[in-house]
């Protein structure tokens, strides 16, 4: 059998078949009624590098070493012991091969592909895949990583235009202004350009004869790029698609799955369905069961962080079925927007709801009754047990994964650099 693995940037659930009304996503949406779709799936980071370095190695970003951004002028880099799915499923005999972006290290021979090809829009990564398929006849089991850059801002990359044939739906954590009408729009039409490349590509796998026995998942990093969502623990930052399908695995059907997952799940997943060993490291566990409709063992929990992205905000969460705990370690602006969100209206317009104070030491919400996040119950004497019981929880994971938090402030590389550089005494 074979083994695909769809990413886009910055999508969050921001897709019709999750409730998205006024998106258009087709072609995704029938991908979901094919397979199965996780509903209460969420990233481990909402920033790019450590959400997908999770996603890559099955385990925390504080403990793959992934605690911001990759790219130059921020180099975090996995640890030296850090697997990535490519080289453990070569291990194992399949042929791997990353098609597009891949944002987890500034060097990609590091990952362990056999073939890495070209990266570019999204229609470029379709056009290569198909391209690829067409000619393709597997004598190994393949493994094709295929990331998209689309949804990323600027939402107008290649060229795309916004989308607002079925209307313009503001997301609720959003002020309903024109500025986010306009943003909304834009993002539309960039989930839209997403959605038909994905099309594209499911298309070359049957055109191919390979639909049948592959297992293809389809996932992003973490939320859309705005205001309270990427960069932030609020679920729409850390909220994201996971839909699979594997008609011949028992994958199929239109099921959803309702139980609370982890992008750490995904890693232990594509190694069960290939039959090759999980590392005993491996934070995450197999989603198989469930996608079959199984009984298993689901989570109770599911944690999230974020040690840097602009800057050093280290903060840590729990999310219950019920409750989100977070805990601030520094003193920052209350809702971090990164660079390319910055730039766009809705934050200029509405500069006040993000920067004016700092964020709390504790956030507590009772997501049951406030959905949106946006009363903070930290203190409230009514839910004085809860707090309790998520804030023990909270620590008991940070000390079993050796979170470097408890040990003082996170250096970052450049820091690191920067004291290497040091002049010693002669």
């Amino acid at each position: 059998m074979h083994l695909i693995q769809i990413t886009c940037h910055d999508l969050g659930r921001h897709l019709g078949c999750y409730g998205a009304t006024a998106v258009r996503t087709p072609n995704l949406d029938r991908f979901a009624a094919e397979g199965v779709r996780f509903e209460q799936s969420y990233c481990t980071s909402p920033g790019c590098s450590p959400s997908r370095a999770a996603l890559a190695t099955g385990r925390f970003p504080h403990s793959n070493g992934v605690m911001g951004l990759a790219h130059a002028g921020f180099r975090w880099d996995l640890g030296a012991a850090e697997r990535h799915t490519a080289e453990l499923l070569g291990a194992h005999g399949y042929e791997t091969h990353l098609f597009g972006l891949q944002h987890v290290t500034s060097d990609v021979k590091r990952l362990g592909f056999h073939h890495v090809h070209g990266r570019g829009t999204a229609r470029d990564v379709a056009g290569a895949v198909a391209a690829f398929l067409e000619s393709a006849s597997p004598t190994t089991p393949l493994f094709l990583e295929l990331n998209l850059f689309e949804p990323h801002r600027p939402y107008d990359h290649g060229g795309v235009e916004p989308d607002d044939a079925a209307g313009v739906v503001v997301p609720p954590f959003l002020p309903n202004t024109p500025e986010a009408v306009l943003e909304t729009a834009a993002l539309q039409g960039a989930i839209r350009e997403a959605d038909a490349a994905v099309g594209r590509l499911l298309s070359a796998l049957e055109a191919a004869g390979l639909a049948e026995n592959t297992l293809v998942v389809f996932t992003t990093d973490h939320g859309v790029a705005m205001p309270r969502a990427k960069c932030t623990l609020y679920d729409p930052g850390i909220g994201t698609a996971l839909l699979a399908r594997w008609p011949s695995g028992g994958v199929a059907g239109g099921r959803t799955v309702s139980e609370l997952v982890s992008n750490l799940d995904v890693l232990p997943t594509l190694l069960e369905a290939a039959g090759a060993p999980v590392p005993e490291n491996v934070q995450g566990a197999s989603l198989l069961s469930l996608a079959r409709g199984e009984a298993g063992e689901p989570r109770t929990a599911i944690y999230a962080e974020k040690t840097y992205h602009s800057y050093y905000d280290p903060m840590r969460a729990v999310r219950t079925a019920d409750h989100k705990y977070i805990r601030n370690f520094e003193t920052c602006f209350l809702v971090e927007c990164p660079g390319d969100v910055q730039q766009a209206p809705i934050y200029r317009a509405e500069l006040q709801r993000y920067v004016a104070s700092t964020h709390p030491e504790v956030e507590l919400y009772d997501l049951r009754a406030d959905p949106l996040e946006e009363h903070n119950l930290a203190g409230d004497r009514e839910y004085a047990d809860v707090e309790r019981e998520l804030d023990t929880m909270l620590w008991r994971w940070m000390e079993d994964t050796d979170d470097p938090l408890l040990e003082g402030p996170v250096p970052s590389p450049q820091y690191r650099r920067s004291l290497a550089a040091r002049p010693r005494a002669v």
